[in-house]
């Protein structure tokens, strides 16, 4: 397969990075530099010619926690069979994306990737990654097997370009401690509430009536990442379109709902003040106890239960407006384009595709991400992991954004405005009437 030429505007797009600040970024996690990088290709395609395995290439993003479960399962691929070898090269999370653009465009990328669904389409646009059906076929794999909503959004114009390991979505964590304190704790070790807008205020006032002054109801940034998050939540709850009409031409947002999603969160901060203003690591004020809940992505449970006296639960995000539709992104392998097609390769490196979703969703799950595959939820060793059963329907709740190669910079534009609301800056109308503009010009391009 020759490699397309890739856009040159994707390599300023990929430098926009925020849009997972929370997911793959934990500090701690080793990287390789883009000089190491190439020359460990190299060496793996020039091993691979004389040995009797096939030696893949892996290119990853994983650090912290989520690069030492990967590392496990792919030394136990290695392990279970004698004819494919995976050598794992792991980048920085920041200069991930731009590598692998580049890399595929002067012919030196790698053999397997890792993408978000979110960013997907945009990767395909620019070329830098096949489609992966005839090789499925070949290799009989299953796609059945994967939860379909999480698959769908892996799939552009009915092809399948990616194979899901996981989707990680955002969701509500709860002190057992502090809501016992306040009554609002019931019998199973689940929260009490009452459904709906009025509902969660209400809990979230009894809880602010009831605790000490120094514990806050809710723990949460007052801008970026995840109130971005909550609101995209809080409008898919009521139905709202995406962000983006159907050609991806124009902004499509539906106003009424997008507001009153963005006022509801405003007023949890300067209304009811159940949200410690600008707190600067809701974080820690949660991990310290100092939280009654906080909302955030999966990522953040095998933090909790690792941390000393955190007697915690999670949950999906409440029904706030008649479901419980939430904000998610998807971690997937790709099969990057090559300069020349190696069909062996291929199917090798599918192969191990679907062994990381199947026999390695088990170990990926101890980061928190819900499996893509379906049959990892009948495993002994997953069902012998405590809280992700509790938050596994939410797989079917994730509303992933239109296919649409502007996902990560019309993000960006959205975070940057809903902050003014948070920050009590701009009223809300207003912020839209902006977001709107800004989209018309990013769109038009």
């Amino acid at each position: 397969m020759k490699t397309k030429k890739v856009l040159s505007s994707m390599l300023g797009a990929t430098m926009l990075v925020s849009l997972m600040a929370g997911c793959s970024s934990n500090s701690g996690g080793s990287s390789t530099t883009p000089a190491s990088t190439e020359k460990a290709a190299e060496t793996a395609k020039t091993d691979n010619t004389g040995g009797k395995k096939t030696e893949l290439v892996f290119w990853t993003l994983f650090a912290g926690g989520d690069g030492e479960y990967m590392d496990q399962i792919i030394s136990s691929f290695n392990k279970s069979q004698d004819n494919i070898s995976i050598k794992n090269v792991k980048l920085e999370w920041a200069e991930y994306y731009t590598k692998l653009v580049t890399g595929v465009s002067g012919g030196k990328g790698p053999d397997i990737g890792i993408s978000h669904t979110s960013k997907l389409p945009e990767l395909i646009k620019a070329g830098v990654v096949s489609e992966l059906d005839t090789t499925g076929k070949a290799i009989n794999l299953n796609w059945d097997n994967y939860n379909s909503n999480i698959l769908s959004s892996a799939t552009v114009n009915g092809k399948h370009y990616a194979v899901p390991i996981d989707t990680h979505p955002f969701i509500m964590y709860y002190n057992k401690k502090h809501l016992q304190t306040a009554g609002l704790l019931g019998a199973d070790g689940k929260p009490t509430m009452e459904s709906g807008a009025d509902g969660f205020v209400k809990f979230l006032t009894t809880l602010k009536d009831k605790l000490p002054k120094d514990v806050t109801p809710f723990a949460f940034s007052n801008n970026a990442d995840d109130p971005y998050r909550l609101w995209w939540a809080l409008y898919s709850q009521q139905g709202g379109n995406d962000v983006i009409s159907d050609d991806g031409k124009t902004p499509a947002i539906d106003t009424d709902k997008a507001i009153k999603a963005a006022n509801y969160i405003k007023d949890l901060y300067y209304t009811s003040k159940v949200i410690k203003p600008q707190d600067p690591d809701f974080y820690k004020t949660f991990q310290s106890g100092k939280g009654a809940i906080m909302m955030t992505g999966v990522w953040a449970t095998g933090t909790w239960e690792t941390t000393k006296d955190l007697d915690f639960g999670a949950m999906p995000i409440p029904n706030i407006y008649g479901n419980t539709k939430t904000w998610g992104d998807s971690h997937t392998i790709i099969l990057p384009v090559t300069a020349k097609e190696d069909p062996k390769k291929r199917e090798a490196a599918l192969t191990f595709a679907n062994y990381v979703a199947e026999k390695g969703g088990q170990v990926w799950a101890k980061a928190g991400h819900i499996p893509a595959n379906k049959t990892v939820f009948d495993t002994t060793e997953y069902k012998g992991l405590k809280y992700r059963s509790d938050y596994a329907s939410v797989a079917a709740d994730v509303v992933f954004p239109k296919v649409s190669d502007k996902t990560w910079p019309k993000n960006d534009v959205l975070k940057k405005y809903l902050d003014e609301i948070w920050l009590n800056k701009t009223p809300t109308d207003a912020v839209f009437k902006k977001i709107d503009s800004e989209l018309k010009t990013l769109l038009s391009k």
